[in-house]
């Protein structure tokens, strides 16, 4: 009885035991299955390679040892898939595989560079709608939008192309005879990048492209929020280089939170952190690389404005107002916050825009007819709830908007605030929501200086035919913004130009012009091929 009553007891252990793992394996299970991935109308995902579960480090092979991340969609806030970041030990280990990689990257001539870069355009090309697609699931923006943003990336492969080719500095006249100067530029190294999530695919592809064909390894942590796209982005190229016989770890990524970005921040082996985010994380990470005497690339906040002068054609203030303040959500640096119009046309502009912005179709961001989408996270919708009672509170009103949308997901209305003076605090703190604050003003001098008083300097714009104001505008009494913009909105910046903002934005430059300089050394030399040792200055030293 005793042996029989043990046996019984060991057998109850055992099916309670039994029970637990298939309760427990019944629930991996179902949270498995809510997956989006999981799902049959989101099986174009494994065309980018992803899965339910899907390693957030690449070095030339696939890992990731740290915690284990859900991405959610921003549309319905349902999951996505999962991904697992980074630990400082993979970190340390990628950082010292991108480092091996450089002394194989730094050998391959520019132009030969500049062909991988031009492959790894082109098979962007081949997934530019799948991906465009991700970029809307998991960001939460557009599809025209997304699509565009990969695009992007693609335009800045192609001049990167031609980049390489005309990389270098001036041979330059010597004062003493049998002697040449020559500036001669190098590449940095080890470049890390830290992107947003508002941009997840054009920001690193500025930086990654125009790095490259530079000479220098990329070690690329994204947003935690959109590390799907960080990943299906890095296979992509991983691809490429493995064609290519190269080094995997030239592009390598490590996902993962404020943890792996501090230790890129301190580290002394990245020779450039290019930076993109808030101002306010933005000046942590300049003091920790300023102390260790590194080199910093921020692309920071933007409290941006648009001028409406009384000349204007308003069939072009009106819709470049409504793409520049709802366009992406609000959620671009670029987004007009401030609109200043002349105090002759407040009121005509004012109801045009308010007609324009009831015509706007919100939706599913992948819907090609939806023009406005959801905020990223339910964080955001709390922000623009805040913002909406301040605004009110310093003595606005909301002429349109001003809820959040009842429906699933981070929906809330695109938002006109009229009547706050143009220093209001509410007014001079940049919201990342699509909150337009409209103020009256009587003269030039005083639309500019409002134009100038917030501490970001990353876009403005003014609308007039006056082609004296115009050149006033872009001169020393101007607009202080790095960008500075005639009769087209404040967002939607071609890679051509130099991108970047001064004052809190940052200072940094990043896409085209000569910001390629952001990511290489520059060493003037001076050579003497006579047999003679002449001094500058016409000193002697005899």
């Amino acid at each position: 009885m005793a042996l029989g009553g043990a046996m019984l007891r060991t057998t109850l252990r055992l099916c309670a035991l039994s029970r637990r793992v298939r309760s427990a394996s019944a629930a991996s299970s179902a949270s498995m299955s809510t997956l989006l991935i999981s799902q049959g109308r989101y099986s174009w995902l494994q065309e980018l390679g992803l899965r339910e579960e899907n390693e957030g480090v690449y070095n030339g092979s696939w890992g990731g040892r740290g915690e284990v991340v859900t991405t959610y969609c921003p549309a319905n806030n349902q999951p996505i898939a999962r991904v697992r970041q980074a630990s400082i030990e993979d970190y340390e280990e990628t950082l010292k595989k991108a480092k091996e990689a450089w002394k194989v990257w730094a050998e391959v001539p520019a132009p030969k560079r500049g062909e991988i870069v031009r492959q790894i355009g082109d098979a962007l090309r081949k997934k530019i709608n799948v991906l465009g697609n991700l970029v809307s699931l998991e960001m939460g923006k557009i599809s025209a939008e997304s699509v565009g943003e990969v695009q992007e990336y693609v335009d800045v492969c192609d001049y990167a192309v031609g980049l390489s080719r005309m990389i270098g500095g001036p041979v330059l006249p010597s004062e003493r005879p049998g002697h040449t100067l020559i500036e001669q530029w190098n590449p940095l190294g080890l470049v890390g990048i830290i992107t947003a999530f508002n941009f997840p695919v054009a920001v690193y592809g500025w930086n990654n492209a125009i790095a490259m064909v530079c000479g220098n390894v990329c070690l690329w942590k994204g947003a935690p929020t959109t590390s799907l796209v960080s990943v299906a982005v890095t296979k992509i190229v991983a691809q490429v280089l493995e064609d290519n016989k190269l080094p995997g770890a030239i592009c390598s990524l490590v996902c993962g939170g404020a943890d792996i970005g501090k230790a890129m921040a301190k580290d002394e082996r990245v020779d450039l952190l290019s930076f993109t985010g808030s101002t306010n994380v933005g000046k942590q990470v300049a003091m920790v690389v300023q102390e260790r005497f590194g080199r910093s690339l921020l692309e920071l906040g933007g409290n941006n404005a648009i001028i409406v002068f009384d000349d204007a054609d308003l069939q072009l203030v009106i819709p470049s107002a409504l793409f520049a303040a709802v366009g992406t959500a609000g959620q671009r640096c670029t987004t007009a916050r401030r609109l200043f119009l002349h105090e002759s046309i407040h009121d005509e502009v004012v109801e045009k825009l308010v007609k324009a912005y009831a015509q706007v179709r919100i939706g599913d961001p992948w819907d090609a007819n939806t023009l406005y989408g959801p905020l990223h996270t339910e964080q955001a919708v709390k922000l623009y709830v805040d913002a909406v009672a301040q605004a009110k509170q310093q003595g606005g009103s909301v002429v349109y908007g001003g809820k959040v949308i009842d429906r699933p997901g981070n929906y809330v209305e695109p938002t006109i605030v009229t009547g706050l003076p143009h220093n209001a605090p509410i007014v001079q703190t940049e919201t990342f929501v699509p909150i337009l604050y409209v103020m009256k003003f009587k003269t030039e001098e005083e639309a500019f200086t409002w134009n100038n008083e917030v501490k970001q300097g990353l876009s403005s714009s003014i609308f007039t035919k006056d082609l004296g104001r115009i050149f006033r505008w872009l001169g020393p009494k101007g607009s202080d913004c790095g960008i500075v913009n005639v009769n087209i909105p404040t967002s939607g910046a071609e890679i051509g130009g130099a991108f970047g903002g001064n004052k809190h934005t940052g200072g940094g430059r990043e896409s085209g012009s000569d910001s390629w300089k952001q990511y290489m050394r520059r060493s003037t030399c001076t050579i003497n091929y006579s047999k003679d040792l002449p001094l500058a200055q016409g000193i002697k030293f005899q």
